[in-house]
């Protein structure tokens, strides 16, 4: 499996509007440069473009959601690091065929999917595997 870079990196927050205040000046930015709300996931996000890496500020929109779960175990803070593939199903098979467990399957995402890895497996850290393309960043 080859990983093609570091994708993104979620933050989980209690409250995006204040995160935002606390991270923008920080980043240099005024406002995301992408922000969605992706119901399936029950997330609210404000992604910010770290040269071709995405920063993202991610808030739940249910109590139930995964995010909002972690904040109460955890705390606020670094939730998710994902790694860009070529192919999502592929890495998963192969990284099953080694061992690692996955927390359901293959999810769909805009025009791409992603998975994850088990935190047990990789020292407590949720690792997410996405295959988007980035056309965005290409000229």
């Amino acid at each position: 499996m080859k990983i093609n870079k570091i994708d993104h990196i979620c933050v989980a927050v209690k409250n995006l509007e204040e995160a935002r205040k606390k991270w923008e000046p920080i980043l240099g930015k005024s406002e995301p440069d992408d922000a969605y709300v992706d119901e399936p996931e029950k997330i609210r996000v404000a992604r910010y473009w770290l040269g071709e890496v995405g920063f993202e500020l991610m808030e739940s929109t249910a109590p139930d959601g995964d995010v909002a779960k972690f904040v109460e175990k955890r705390g606020e803070g670094i939730m998710i690091v994902s790694f860009n593939v070529d192919n999502t199903r592929e890495a998963m098979d192969e990284l099953k065929a080694k061992g690692y467990p996955f927390i359901g399957g293959a999810r769909p995402f805009r025009d791409c999917e992603f998975a994850f890895i088990h935190p047990k497996a990789v020292n407590g850290v949720l690792l997410e595997l996405i295959d988007y393309k980035w056309e965005e960043f290409k000229k």
